[in-house]
């Protein structure tokens, strides 16, 4: 499921051990974690955390899949994008760096990446959000998820069809 996913504006770039400098940079924000808890990590734990991440899941049944998001005319890495697939399921989740969210980006992404999940077998999408946490309702909204009454660890799951 990996390779670069192109939308409008976007590159999403699949994750590699050197965006941890950057992307430590761009997670740095405190406020990021507001509705999710810790804390930003630094470029050390990110480097661990992504190759860990890149090495993939220890469990066959389980595909991690992550990008980078780099917004092409500025040439710079925003956030990132993920998804957790089993079977025909993926948990997806979304971060854009305090000084690029309210342009559209976490939604071009989440799109984009919905798509992409669809193109590869995927047919629901999952994401938990905070119930507070309006924009990354209003992105899920727009990437065709709607709530349900399920709460999983004080956060509403929202379901869609993958394929965008």
């Amino acid at each position: 499921m990996g390779g670069t996913v192109r939308t409008a504006r976007l590159d999403l770039v699949p994750l590699g051990v050197a965006h941890a400098e950057e992307m430590a940079v761009v997670l740095g924000d405190p406020a990021l974690h507001a509705f999710i808890g810790g804390a930003p990590a630094d470029a050390a734990a990110l480097r661990a955390r992504y190759e860990r991440l890149v090495a993939g899941s220890p469990d066959p049944a389980v595909a991690w899949c992550n990008w980078v998001i780099r917004l092409r005319d500025e040439g710079c890495l925003v956030g990132t994008v993920q998804a957790t697939v089993t079977e025909r399921v993926a948990e997806i989740a979304w971060v854009v760096g305090t000084p690029w969210q309210g342009r559209g980006i976490a939604t071009e992404a989440a799109r984009g990446l919905v798509g992409r999940l669809g193109r590869q077998g995927v047919r629901t999408v999952v994401a938990h959000i905070h119930p507070e946490h309006r924009a990354s309702a209003a992105v899920a909204t727009a990437a065709g998820l709607t709530p349900t009454d399920v709460m999983h660890e004080g956060e509403i799951r929202w379901t869609g069809p993958a394929g965008g």
